[in-house]
């Protein structure tokens, strides 16, 4: 029996448990979005992940404004929240986190047989010349995309381009594949060069990679905070000389030794559990945990704390984020634009940095998991 057959989840669910001969009534009941409205094949029910909220997470604008955020966590590991939650009190009774958003824009990389250097020569000048007719044709496709650029390299008798689109408030994936696939019809036509698959791994879509690391992709942001030393001692029971230890010999000389292409403490913690909450595309969890956490004590006893991400891919319209019980946890944020939910997340991370990195220089972070993670 195909499953795709059957006409609804509740048939299908009906018939694993026959065939299976077991009961699913959490899968049942977890389960209470319109059939219409879900991108899920075979549907069967749904799955939960225990949601938590940190906050009052402040950040602190260029207008001086102070905004106090909560910030839905969903997570099946425990302390994490905790973790995050004391962060959040060291941040916003620091005066709040500074944050700074840029859009680099969504990217989708296809990859073109040439059959030579000469044609490849030829391709790269081409695209260069005709970005902005390649531009015209890729907006045809949507009213919520602009094309912003196009990047060229080849390697023999293959060339490989990486379109970038702002997609405004929706991460978009979907639209800018649709696009780049209207793109590369036209360039085929034009330049009777083959694209072998409209993506060709430069986008780079969910994947460690030092290309995103580098020209950047979704948005790029950063956060910082100058915490005071009494608040150090007080929330973080910890000095700005010992977590600034932990930081170089953790994030930037233990990254170095393995390889890692993450100079972080626990960017992946923070990107899948907000991931998770707010409906964003989980698999772009690899590109949030790529970034560098910066760490400097002050002359006074303060310490400057920063986190910087590369690649954030994330929307508040849609994929998953029309789902209903994703849009109350976007309520619960109460960000107006996709630019200001990235600023949320950064100070997020910036929240879970400050706390695991001061955890582990106090030696709580076994105790915390025996207490709160069994």
């Amino acid at each position: 029996m195909r499953l795709s057959r059957l006409k609804n989840s509740k048939v299908r669910r009906n018939f694993l448990e026959n065939e299976l001969n077991i009961k699913l009534p959490y899968t049942e009941k977890a389960f209470f979005e319109d059939e219409k409205n879900i991108n899920c094949e075979n549907l069967i029910g749904a799955t939960t992940l225990p949601l938590g909220v940190i906050g009052p997470l402040a950040i602190k604008y260029k207008t001086n404004i102070v905004k106090h955020y909560y910030v839905p966590l969903a997570t099946t590991e425990g302390a994490l929240v905790a973790s995050f939650n004391r962060g959040s009190k060291a941040i916003t009774i620091s005066g709040g986190a500074i944050v700074n958003t840029h859009r680099v824009g969504s990217t989708r990389g296809p990859v073109f047989y040439t059959g030579g250097i000469e044609k490849s020569n030829y391709f790269y000048k081409w695209i260069k010349k005709n970005e902005k007719m390649l531009g015209k044709e890729a907006e045809k496709t949507s009213s919520h995309l602009k094309f912003i650029k196009a990047e060229v390299k080849t390697l023999s008798c293959y060339a490989y381009v990486r379109f970038y689109f702002n997609t405004k408030d929706a991460m978009g994936m979907n639209m800018v594949t649709i696009a780049t696939q209207k793109i590369v019809e036209l360039i085929e036509k034009e330049t009777k060069t083959k694209c072998l698959s409209v993506a060709g791994n430069f986008d780079i879509d969910k994947k460690p990679a030092w290309l995103n690391f580098i020209s950047n992709r979704g948005f790029k942001a950063w956060a910082e905070v100058i915490m005071p030393n009494k608040i150090i001692k007080e929330v973080l029971k910890s000095d700005a000389s010992h977590i600034f230890e932990v930081w170089l010999t953790k994030c930037m000389l233990g990254s170095a030794m393995s390889g890692s292409l993450g100079f972080n403490a626990q960017f992946a913690n923070a990107t899948s559990s907000f991931f998770a909450a707010t409906g964003q595309d989980l698999s772009h969890t690899v590109e949030g945990s790529l970034g560098i956490t910066f760490v400097k004590p002050l002359k006074n006893g303060d310490l400057y704390f920063s986190v910087y991400m590369p690649a954030i891919m994330i929307g508040t319209v849609g994929g998953g984020t029309k789902l209903k019980i994703k849009q109350e946890a976007l309520s619960i944020i109460g960000a107006k634009t996709s630019e200001e939910l990235a600023g949320v997340f950064i100070s997020t991370v910036l929240a879970g940095e400050i706390s695991l990195l001061s955890s582990l220089e106090e030696g709580s972070l076994a105790k915390s998991h025996q207490l709160l993670g069994r």
